[in-house]
């Protein structure tokens, strides 16, 4: 079955809840691991800033289309799929993953506009150095160790009532998570 335009995940058989390929999102995540690593080096080490606002950007920008358009949309996602598509899918549930995402989102923002600030003003330096390490360590998690914090947080929030509890409870990565909300 297929993905609409303006859909987050797809329903598979056997599972009543939409899914992503952990693959896909891992290498995804790897991907922009890369991208962040490049901008810690230009950013940090060669202090060139000039760079920082169009690297976040692109992070920015790849999770907004992946959480509000589609996943398959995304830059990152695509490149993703486009390397591991002839191997297996391992399905793992898209609702926490657009929760982590969207938190990805915000931090990726974050360290955008804070990268304009930075160009004109190096008091910024601390705070975007210390964004862009977070993020980095994040995707490190989740790239290699298949560790998706913000799905963690999501299934936590879930347990303290701060969102509500998914009809159907869905797996994580590794089915690392406990997914019995009761």
């Amino acid at each position: 079955m297929q993905m609409s335009i303006f859909s987050f995940g797809e329903y598979i058989e056997g599972r009543n809840y939409k899914v992503l390929d952990e693959r896909v999102v891992r290498g995804s995540s790897g991907i922009m691991l890369l991208v962040g690593f490049i901008a810690f080096i230009y950013g940090f080490i060669i202090k060139q800033y000039i760079v920082l606002p169009y690297l976040s950007g692109f992070l920015a920008f790849s999770f907004f289309v992946a959480v509000f358009i589609n996943p398959k949309f995304s830059p990152t996602v695509f490149i993703s799929w486009l390397m591991v598509r002839k191997q297996s899918s391992l399905p793992i549930g898209a609702i926490q993953k657009r929760f982590a995402w969207s938190l990805g989102l915000a931090l990726t923002s974050t360290i955008f506009i804070l990268s304009l600030f930075l160009q004109s003003d190096e008091s910024y330096f601390d705070p975007v150095c210390m964004l862009c390490l977070i993020c980095i360590f994040l995707l490190f998690l989740e790239t290699v160790f298949g560790i998706c914090v913000g799905c963690q947080l999501y299934h936590l929030s879930v347990r303290l009532k701060l969102i509500p509890a998914p009809k159907e409870k869905p797996n994580c990565m590794g089915d690392a998570c406990n997914t019995n909300i009761d």
